[in-house]
C-alpha cells in the first residue's frame, strides 16, 4: 500500500538533500508491499473502482488514500450524529452548531503531525509527462519510478482520458493536442503498445491526434519537449535564444521585467534550445515518429510547423507583430548566432549566464524550483551541463516532493499548497468558537506557521539575479520552496495575529513582533501605484509586453500583474495588524489600505462582481473583495461597490439555496453559471461568507438560511463533504484541484453563519 510520509528527510543519509526547517510541510509517498490488512486494501480498491465508474460525472478525486490512512492512524470515529434541515427558515442554533462541530472534528483529524493540512493540488494534464520524459532521457527513470509508480501513473492517464480519446489541458477540459500527445507518448514510454492500454487508450489517443492534424499542431511547449525527446525537430520551434539573458537591463524587454514563472520556464528552455539538445534516439522514438504525424517524418515542413497550433489549444492567438519577430529571429538571428565566431563569443557566454541563473534558482529553492513545469526543465538542463554533477543529484532527491497519490492514480502537483490550505483551515477552526475542544490542533498549526516563515532573502546579490525580497514571507507550499507570495503571506500573517490573541497555554507563544514587521515590509513592497497588490514580485514590466506572450494557451503571463485576491488579503492582514500594533509604520499602512480599497472599487465589473484569477471565478473573487472592503470599514449603506457585490451574489443564487459557477467563466471572462440547478458547496460557502461580510444577516438572512440548509444537508456521515467540481484556477485557462477546499470552506461558512446570524434555540 501507498503511505504518505510527513516531514520526511535525513541529511545524514542523503547528503544532497537539505532543508531550512527540518523538512516541515514536506509530503512524500512511499510504497510498502506489506502494509495494510486485507480489509484496508479492499477499501482502497473499492475507492479506485468507484472513482473510475463515476469519472465522467465528478472528474476530481476525493483524495481518499491518505485520508483513509490518517483516519485509521488516529482511530477517528464520528461521535456526533448527523443532522438534517427540512425548513431553511427554522434552522436552530443547535442544528447549525452540531453540523459545525462535526465538520470541525473531521477537519481537525486531517491535520498532519507537523501541523499542516495535506491535500492534493493538481489537475493540469501537462504536469507529469515532461517529468517522465526527463527521467527517461537522463537514464534515471528506473531509479525514481518503480513498477508501482508506473502502474499508478498509467491509472491516472486512463482515468482522465476524455470520451473522444483525448486529454484536456486539465482534467475537466476539452481534449487538446498538447496534452493528448504528451499523454500518448507517456503511455508508450511506460510500455503500452500503439493499440494497447485500458479501453484501447493508445489507439483512441492516436486517432484523436491524427484526426486533428497530427503532432505538428502541438503548441510551443509541446514542440520543445518533443524536440528534446527526438520526435520533433528543433527547427520546427520558434527561437528561444539564450542571448536574451545577456541583454542590457535598460531595455524594456529584459528578464528582470518578466513575471517570475514566465522567466523561469524560458530560462531552462532557452538553455536547451541553445544547445539544441536531443535525447537518445531509441527504437521507440523512431516508432513514435511514424505514429503521431500524417506524413512521413522526413517530409515534414518544419519551418511551416513553427506557426501551427491546433484550434483546440489556441486561447491567445499570436498577433502579427509577434510572428514577424519570430520569423526575423529564425531567418536572421539564429544563423548568425550559431556560426563561428559568434557561437563562441555570444552563444557560449549566454548559455553560461542562463545556467548560472538556473543554479541560483535551484539552490534558493532547495532544488524544488518555483513549480512543476520548471522542475523538469531545470533538472534536465543540469544533467545536460554535467550528467554526473551534484546539481542533478540534488534535483533527483526532490522529485518525490511533487508526486501525489489518490484513488485516480499518481499525478504531479503544482508544487503543493500546504501553507495556503493550512492558513484557511486554521482561520475556519478559529471562527468556529470551538477552540477549547481542539487546543492541540491549534498549537500544532501555530507552530507550523511560526517555523515556516521565510527567514532570509535570496542569497548573495539577489537583485542582480532578478529576485525580490522574501524575508518575512510565507510561501504557497513550504519554507524550503522559498518563493514569497503576497496572498500566502497575508493569510499567514492573519493566522499568527489571530493566534497571538489567544492564551499561550492553549496555542503556544506568539510570534516575535519583529518577524511580523518583516511580513508587513514584504507586503508593502508588492503594492503598485494603482493600489493593487501583485502576487510574487513588483510589477516591473509594461502591459504592452503581453503582446509578446510566447504561449498559445495562457494569457497575461509575460509580466507581473495586480490581483483582487492578493489586494483583499493584504487589506485584511493590515487592518488586523493595526489593531495589535498601532504604532508600526502607521502612515504607510493607512495609505496602503486606502489605495488598496480604491483599487478594488475601480476593478469591479459592471454586474457587481470581481474577476477571480486564482479560483472559479467571479464567486471566488467577490468573496475576497467584499471581505477586504468590509475589513476597511466599508458597509452596505456607505459603499456602492458593496451594494453591487451583494446584488450580484443574490441574483445568481440558485433555487436550492446554493451557488454554482462554471470554470468557463475564467476563460470567457464573464459569469457563466453551472448547468441547471447544479451547485458547488465550496462556491456556496464563498458566497455565504461574502454576504455575511456585507451585513446580509441584518438585512435579510433568508438567502443565508437557504445556503446553510444546503451545506448542512450535504454533510456526509463522518462529517466530510462530497467532492464536486474543481474550484481552483490560474492564468485564465487552467484549473487546479484544491482537495482540502471541500472541508475548509463549508466549515468556515457554517462557523460564520452560526456566529453572525441570530438563530433560535430549541425548546427543552
Amino acid at each position: 500500500m501507498w503511505k504518505l510520509k510527513i516531514a520526511n528527510g535525513n541529511k545524514d543519509e542523503e547528503p544532497y538533500l537539505f532543508s531550512t526547517n527540518n523538512f516541515l510541510g514536506r509530503q512524500t509517498w512511499e510504497f510498502d508491499p506489506d502494509a495494510g490488512t486485507a480489509e484496508e486494501r479492499a477499501a482502497v480498491e473499492e475507492a479506485r473502482r468507484l472513482y473510475f465508474d463515476n469519472r465522467f460525472r465528478v472528474k476530481a478525486s476525493s483524495d481518499l488514500i491518505w485520508r483513509m490512512q490518517f483516519l485509521k492512524e488516529k482511530k477517528f470515529e464520528q461521535a456526533i450524529p448527523p443532522v438534517k434541515v427540512e425548513d431553511a427558515q427554522k434552522i436552530t442554533s443547535e442544528t447549525a452548531s452540531t453540523a459545525l462541530r462535526r465538520g470541525v472534528s473531521f477537519l481537525s483529524t486531517l491535520q498532519a503531525s507537523d501541523g499542516h493540512w495535506p491535500a492534493e493540488n493538481a489537475g493540469p494534464l501537462f504536469f507529469l509527462p515532461p517529468l517522465v520524459f526527463c527521467l527517461v532521457v537522463t537514464g534515471h527513470f528506473n531509479e525514481i519510478f518503480t513498477k508501482e509508480h508506473c502502474r499508478e501513473i498509467l491509472r491516472y492517464i486512463y482515468c482522465h482520458q476524455n470520451e473522444d480519446g483525448g486529454w484536456g489541458f486539465h482534467i475537466e477540459g476539452h481534449s487538446t493536442m498538447f496534452c493528448t500527445t504528451l499523454n500518448y507518448i507517456c503511455m508508450r514510454i511506460l510500455g503500452e503498445g500503439p493499440n494497447e492500454g485500458s479501453g484501447n487508450a493508445c489507439k483512441r489517443a492516436r486517432e484523436w491526434i491524427l484526426g486533428h492534424g497530427g503532432a505538428t499542431y502541438i503548441p510551443s511547449w509541446g514542440k520543445t519537449w518533443l524536440s528534446i525527446l527526438g520526435v520533433f525537430d528543433w527547427s520546427g520551434s520558434n527561437p528561444m535564444p539564450p542571448e536574451f539573458w545577456i541583454l542590457p537591463s535598460c531595455l524594456p524587454i529584459h528578464p528582470a521585467k518578466m513575471w517570475c514563472y514566465c522567466r523561469l520556464v524560458y530560462m531552462p528552455m532557452s538553455y536547451l534550445y541553445g544547445k539544441r539538445f536531443v535525447g537518445p534516439i531509441s527504437p521507440l522514438i523512431l516508432q513514435l515518429r511514424e505514429e503521431i504525424y500524417l506524413q512521413p517524418y522526413a517530409e515534414i515542413n518544419w519551418n511551416k510547423a513553427r506557426h501551427l497550433c491546433a484550434k483546440e489549444d489556441s486561447y491567445y492567438p499570436r498577433p502579427l507583430v509577434q510572428n514577424v519577430i519570430w520569423d526575423c529571429l529564425y531567418m536572421f538571428s539564429e544563423p548568425f548566432l550559431t556560426c563561428w565566431p559568434f557561437n563562441k563569443i555570444l552563444r557560449e557566454k549566454a548559455l553560461g549566464v542562463a545556467m548560472k541563473h538556473i543554479h541560483y534558482e535551484d539552490e534558493n529553492s532547495r532544488y524544488i524550483t518555483i513549480g512543476c513545469v520548471e522542475k523538469a526543465l531545470c533538472m534536465l538542463a543540469c544533467w545536460v551541463e554535467n550528467p554526473n554533477g551534484v546539481h542533478f543529484k540534488k534535483h533527483l532527491l526532490r522529485v518525490s516532493d511533487y508526486l501525489w497519490i489518490a484513488e485516480d492514480g499518481m499525478k504531479m502537483q503544482s508544487f503543493g499548497s500546504q501553507l495556503w490550505d493550512s492558513g484557511f483551515a486554521l482561520q475556519a477552526l478559529l471562527a468556529s468558537n470551538l477552540c477549547s475542544e481542539i487546543p492541540d490542533v491549534l498549537r500544532r498549526g501555530h507552530d507550523f506557521f511560526k517555523e515556516s516563515q521565510v527567514r532570509e532573502n535570496p542569497s548573495s546579490d539577489f537583485t542582480s539575479m532578478y529576485r525580490h525580497i522574501s524575508k518575512g514571507s510565507w510561501t504557497f507550499s513550504d519554507r524550503d520552496h522559498g518563493w514569497q507570495a503576497s496572498d500566502c503571506t497575508a493569510e499567514g500573517l492573519k493566522c499568527c495575529l489571530l493566534l497571538s490573541m489567544m492564551p499561550p497555554e492553549i496555542v503556544g507563544n506568539k510570534m516575535d513582533p519583529e518577524q511580523l514587521y518583516e511580513s508587513v515590509t514584504m507586503l508593502l513592497s508588492l503594492q503598485s501605484k494603482n493600489g493593487g497588490v501583485t502576487a510574487w514580485e513588483p510589477a516591473r514590466g509594461q502591459e504592452w509586453l503581453e503582446l509578446l506572450n510566447p504561449t498559445e494557451f495562457f494569457a497575461d503571463i509575460v509580466v507581473e500583474h495586480e490581483y483582487n485576491e492578493c489586494t483583499s488579503s493584504t487589506i485584511q492582514a493590515f487592518i488586523l495588524f493595526k489593531q495589535l500594533y498601532p504604532d508600526h509604520r502607521t502612515e504607510e499602512i493607512n495609505s496602503s489600505i486606502k489605495k488598496a480599497v480604491q483599487y478594488i472599487e475601480n476593478i469591479q465589473m459592471l454586474d457587481g462582481s470581481w474577476y477571480g484569477s486564482w479560483g472559479v471565478c467571479f464567486t471566488y473573487s467577490t468573496w475576497f473583495a467584499l471581505g477586504g472592503l468590509a475589513a476597511a470599514g466599508k458597509t452596505y449603506s456607505n459603499c456602492l461597490a458593496m451594494r453591487k457585490g451583494v446584488h450580484f451574489l443574490l441574483t445568481i443564487q440558485k433555487d436550492n439555496g446554493g451557488w454554482g459557477e462554471s470554470y468557463l467563466s475564467c476563460s470567457k471572462k464573464r459569469y457563466i453559471p453551472s448547468e441547471g440547478e447544479k451547485t458547488n458547496l465550496v462556491q456556496t460557502s464563498w458566497a455565504m461568507m461574502g454576504l455575511l461580510h456585507a451585513g446580509q444577516a441584518e438585512r435579510d438572512p433568508t438567502p443565508l438560511h437557504r445556503a446553510a440548509k444546503l451545506l448542512i444537508n450535504s454533510q456526509l456521515e463522518n462529517g466530510d463533504f462530497p467532492q464536486q467540481e474543481i474550484t481552483g484556477a490560474f492564468m485564465k485557462t487552467c484549473l487546479l484541484h484544491y482537495a482540502a477546499y471541500r472541508n475548509i470552506f463549508p466549515v468556515w461558512a457554517l462557523a460564520e453563519y452560526s456566529r453572525l446570524v441570530p438563530l433560535p434555540y430549541e425548546k427543552p
